[in-house]
């Protein structure tokens, strides 16, 4: 019997043990084939399927062009594979764009991705990583030979991105005076990337409200640098959720429903009775995150920043890497949902707004005045499509003193973390100013950490 003479499932099995990219090779081995391989949905679809997660969040969605998007991901699979940098470099907004549509796509089954797998095992490669993920502007003064900055605004923009959902591994910081942070530092640091055009935030300085991922990128560089080199005793709580490649980037599919398919997306008028406000929160806000701040001693920060080297560099021109040593604080929070609101007009209008109170309590450094506070703020999605948190820090009861702003790195509910700016409650231009991040670890309701530990030794306030 003839290979083509088999019954059609059983053939479409067979083939799915060849490669994705290897379909087009065996298309051209006869006519047969061809007509077998060429324009056949059900043998791409198992394809896609079994290399790579399903793109759909409900059975109801509709099926992609599993063709199309195959020979997509081929041609990703090709290019990052090749050995030509000039075959990468040609295709750079490809792969950028591609990469971002499989992390938007990609969820986890049973703590697995097929996406994650793909993408860490592509970008194991030094190359694919110095191509695409080292191009942001901090590569024009920082890192090897290899990694360099990218000629378009937003290519370097995307190449950022991609490096800060990729994160910041461990053991990728290097040798100090090798190292990247000197010169995120300065970033980081240089105090006229915040003003009201960029809301004193990880945005773009020019109200746009669009995420600054080059500022991002810089901020979770020195954060991972600080937590790294800080006291041993607590990095078990504070273990950074970016410190290994694509980690807490994919979600379980339940978490990436839409908002409508949980719960009302905004606050009914009606008489009917309201659900639970936990219920209502399309991002998850309620539980125990875990925080990181830092910041220079107020005397560095300001010299760095109007001495007369600062005074006399251009607007378009970065500072002089900073290596002086930070401070670190690691913080427990507590936050509860205190009411949903519509969205304002400067908001996504397809999500509501999320106000939280809470509680702060630092773990290293109770004897610090800042140590401890009570915590209000809102969660909110930008016109882009990024989670906005806004937090504001109260001392004895009524003193406004510091606030952030931030982004959720991975979108909606992302494990990854909000990473972001705190600043003076007062938008002081002369600072403070400095770099935060935090995360959940553990939900109210459930009693454990993120492991399954019973956590309440350390959360409680």
């Amino acid at each position: 019997m003839e290979l083509l003479e088999l019954y059609y499932d059983v053939l479409i099995k067979i083939i799915e043990e060849v490669e994705p990219e290897d379909l087009a090779a065996l298309a051209q081995t006869s006519i047969g084939f061809n007509h077998f391989v060429k324009g056949n949905e059900m043998l791409y679809k198992a394809h896609y399927l079994k290399n790579f997660d399903d793109p759909r969040r409900r059975p109801t969605d509709p099926a992609p062009d599993w063709i199309a998007e195959l020979q997509r991901l081929v041609k990703l699979r090709k290019i990052l594979q090749s050995q030509s940098p000039d075959v990468k470099s040609a295709n750079m907004d490809f792969v950028l764009e591609t990469i971002s549509t499989l992390i938007k796509t990609g969820t986890e089954s049973e703590g697995l991705s097929l996406n994650c797998g793909e993408l860490t095992k592509l970008f194991s490669n030094p190359q694919n990583a110095d191509m695409f993920m080292h191009r942001s502007s901090l590569y024009r003064r920082a890192g090897m030979e290899t990694q360099s900055q990218a000629q378009s605004l937003e290519t370097r923009q995307q190449s950022a991105r991609l490096h800060s959902i990729y994160g910041i591994p461990k053991d990728s910081t290097g040798r100090r005076t090798l190292s990247t942070h000197p010169f995120a530092r300065s970033r980081v640091y240089d105090l006229r990337n915040y003003s009201k055009r960029s809301r004193w935030g990880p945005f773009r300085n020019d109200g746009s409200m669009r995420v600054d991922w080059e500022l991002v990128e810089s901020i979770m560089v020195v954060l991972g640098y600080n937590n790294g080199i800080c006291s041993r005793r607590y990095m078990d709580r504070f273990v950074l959720p970016w410190s290994a490649p694509f980690a807490n980037i994919f979600q379980d599919r339940f978490a990436h429903l839409p908002f409508t398919d949980l719960q009302p997306p905004l606050p009914s008028l009606t008489k009917e009775p309201s659900l639970p406000l936990d219920f209502q929160d399309p991002y998850n806000v309620s539980g125990i995150w875990a925080r990181i701040v830092c910041f220079l001693d107020y005397d560095d920060l300001y010299d760095f920043n109007f001495n007369t080297t600062a005074v006399r560099t251009p607007e378009d021109q970065p500072l002089p890497p900073i290596t002086m040593e930070e401070a670190v604080r690691h913080i427990m929070m507590h936050l509860e949902v205190t009411a949903v609101t519509a969205p304002g007009k400067n908001d996504n209008q397809t999500m509501p707004v999320i106000h939280f109170d809470g509680k702060a309590r630092a773990v290293d450094t109770n004897m610090d005045a800042n140590a401890n506070s009570s915590i209000r703020g809102c969660v909110r999605m930008t016109p882009e499509g990024e989670v906005r948190w806004s937090t504001v820090w109260i001392f004895n009861g009524h003193e406004e003193r510091w606030r952030s702003e931030a982004i959720q790195v991975g979108g909606l509910r992302s494990k990854r973390g909000v990473v972001g700016v705190w600043y003076d409650k007062s938008f002081d231009p002369h600072g403070p100013a400095g770099p935060t991040a935090f995360w959940k670890v553990k939900e109210l309701a459930s009693g454990t950490d993120e492991d399954g530990n019973d956590s309440d030794d350390f959360m409680e306030l």
